[in-house]
């Protein structure tokens, strides 16, 4: 099977997404708090022309599930 970027794109968004809604199911586990806790990145570019303004905002909530599941993805992709 030929490997192409959008193909690993895919699989590094599902990973992620499973890893986050595992930790969002385990989060009344208390116990496993350092697992399902999660941090928040934000990057917010702006810009003030006189012709046009932006102000974007995008933000990530990463937690250490999301990041074992982005591993996970990684491995099944490379062992396709």
């Amino acid at each position: 099977m030929k490997k192409n970027t959008g193909i690993l794109i895919l699989f590094l968004l599902l990973g992620w997404l499973t890893g986050t809604w595992i930790a969002k199911a385990l989060q009344p586990v208390k116990a496993l708090s350092f697992l399902t806790a999660s941090t928040p990145i934000t990057w917010s570019p702006r810009a003030n022309f006189d012709i046009i303004r932006y102000d974007i905002t995008i933000e990530f909530e990463i937690c250490l599930l999301g990041l074992i599941g982005i591993i996970t993805a990684i491995w099944l992709y490379r062992r396709l």
